[in-house]
């Protein structure tokens, strides 16, 4: 199992004789970063909005899953669950419109990464219990419409992954105003980090029993 960061909340998770899934794809003229070129069979989107839906940059027809339910597709096991309601910001008033949330559990062969897209607020202890075991959590770090580094800390200490890698972050192609992710280094006492190019695991087995921070570079390859 093989997942590659594309910037913002994008990743495309891989594994060979099982369907591709890409996460959050964006608009890149909205979001910044490369136009994204990706194929795979199954898109998730974890609320509308133009960083996280543009379902025309996935080429190859996949299956979109945009909410909440339980699916199975090509050896691979998505659970959608609705997180917190937060408001937009444009229609911030008493009679605001209220966007969803979803954050989807996938399951690869056993290993079960969490992609919480734009979650904002850290979830109760029944809710975590709820999720059952996390590998893997693709976590949002930089404010914005999203977790700040201090409420992500608190959610990963709650969620306690063998691996976070987090998104949802200023960078130098990232045309949004989002926190830088040194915030979260702070968060989580961390000086200095080294990026990889991809994360790759075959098994629970691969997983660090305590939870260990991987940062991706994203890429700009199809």
């Amino acid at each position: 199992m093989e997942i590659v960061w594309y910037g913002h909340s994008c990743f495309r998770i891989n594994e060979r004789g099982k369907a591709a899934v890409v996460c959050d794809p964006y608009d890149h003229e909205v979001v910044g970063y490369s136009p994204l070129r990706l194929k795979a069979e199954i898109t998730t989107v974890s609320h509308d909005s133009p960083g996280h839906n543009c379902i025309k940059c996935v080429k190859g027809n996949p299956y979109l899953i945009n909410g909440p339910g339980e699916y199975e597709i090509g050896g691979v096991f998505i659970t959608g669950l609705s997180t917190v309601v937060r408001r937009s910001k444009k229609n911030a008033g008493n009679n605001g419109t209220e966007i969803d949330n979803t954050l989807y559990l996938i399951d690869y062969g056993g290993i079960t990464i969490a992609h919480l897209g734009d979650m904002v607020q850290v979830p109760t202890q029944a809710e975590v219990e709820s999720l059952g075991p996390v590998n893997i959590a693709l976590v949002p770090v930089g404010n914005g419409s999203s977790l700040n580094a201090s409420n992500a800390a608190e959610v990963i200490s709650l969620l306690e992954p063998n691996i976070v890698i987090p998104m949802h972050y200023a960078t130098a192609d990232a045309k949004l105003k989002l926190d830088p992710v040194s915030k979260f280094l702070k968060e989580m006492g961390l000086s200095e980090v080294e990026t990889q190019e991809s994360f790759k695991a075959s098994s629970v087995n691969d997983l660090p029993e305590d939870t260990k921070v991987v940062f991706l570079d994203y890429t700009t390859k199809a």
